[in-house]
């Protein structure tokens, strides 16, 4: 006689089915792109961008076009980019201001102004990056963009990965979507870069970043589209609720960013450079080459302060 296993699902967002959505927000339909080629790396997220090359300045024409098409895929990749770091650099100012990570100079060598971070994995020093994340959310005004580019890759492994919280929010049922929009979220980064800081610094450092509060639904100013703006990695709770409902809140919308229908995976490649909407994906590098060596460079764009459905 076969035994009957019954599963009950206690998670309300642990259902099976189809979850596919929009890659656009409701109402805006693609448009073919002009000066480059784009070829989609999944249904919603990601994209493979040819016909141009990053050593050079851009065209408005040429700038405004990759704005959409970030906008559109949340991610661009591009392959066969051999940049130097001053054009990695040149590329990225485009975009915007650039960052100046206040803790860099503390966790890389030599770091101490605007610049590309050259990223270094080793047997000496292992890839701690392997939890699902955006950029800088502890900081009043998150990372918008982020460009990295691959200089030396091991044989195998060391992929990133990015989720679509455009999509994990549009697919949320619809009790979850009232539960969560209007509320707010506590962010913090002491847990994080704080726990391999001596105690004075980490306590200088304390006095100019405290924890800050975003929603946790963000709108996107360019298009409307709804975002979950709450990761694992500095997330701390949600105000206005009780720690227990913060607590089931955070763990089920945590483990919905991480479904695979939501995600792309790059393999990289040497002098491939990936570009990444930091308000409307979450990524993840995934760990599973040590002790082989990886070296990436990396360098972020300033975004500006999250907006909730409430407009503040």
């Amino acid at each position: 006689m076969t035994a009957t296993i019954r599963r009950t699902a206690t998670d309300p967002l642990a259902y099976f089915g189809p979850l596919v959505g929009r890659r656009l927000p409701e109402g805006v339909e693609e448009q073919p792109y002009q000066l480059f080629e784009v070829r989609p790396a999944s249904p919603t997220i990601g994209a493979f961008v040819s016909g141009i090359h990053l050593d050079g300045g851009m065209s408005p024409e040429l700038l405004a076009e990759l704005r959409r098409a970030l906008t559109e895929f949340k991610v661009l990749f591009f392959r066969d980019q051999a940049i130097t770091r001053e054009q990695h650099k040149a590329f990225a100012a485009q975009w915007g201001e650039l960052e100046q990570h206040p803790f860099f100079k503390h966790t890389f060598g030599g770091q101490s102004d605007v610049d590309v971070a050259t990223l270094a994995k080793d047997a000496m020093t292992t890839g701690v990056e392997n939890t699902w994340h955006n950029d800088v959310t502890w900081h009043e005004t998150p990372s918008y963009a982020a460009v990295l580019r691959a200089v030396e890759i091991p044989e195998l492994g060391g992929d990133t990965l990015w989720s679509d919280t455009a999509l994990a929010y549009d697919v949320l049922p619809d009790e979850i979507k009232e539960r969560i929009d209007g509320l707010e979220a506590e962010h913090d980064w002491i847990q994080a870069f704080g726990a391999g800081m001596d105690e004075a610094t980490r306590d200088s450092l304390r006095e100019a970043f405290g924890p800050v509060t975003h929603p946790v639904v963000r709108v996107l100013p360019e298009s409307g589209r709804r975002v979950l703006f709450v990761n694992f990695v500095f997330t701390t709770r949600i105000l206005g609720v009780s720690q227990e409902e913060s607590d089931e809140l955070l763990g089920l919308l945590f483990r919905h960013v991480q479904r695979p229908e939501f995600q792309v995976r790059l393999n990289w490649a040497p002098d491939t450079v990936a570009m990444w909407d930091n308000r409307a994906c979450q990524h993840y590098a995934s760990s599973d080459y040590f002790p082989a060596r990886r070296v990436m460079e990396r360098i972020s764009v300033v975004g500006d302060v999250p907006v909730g459905i409430s407009g503040s």
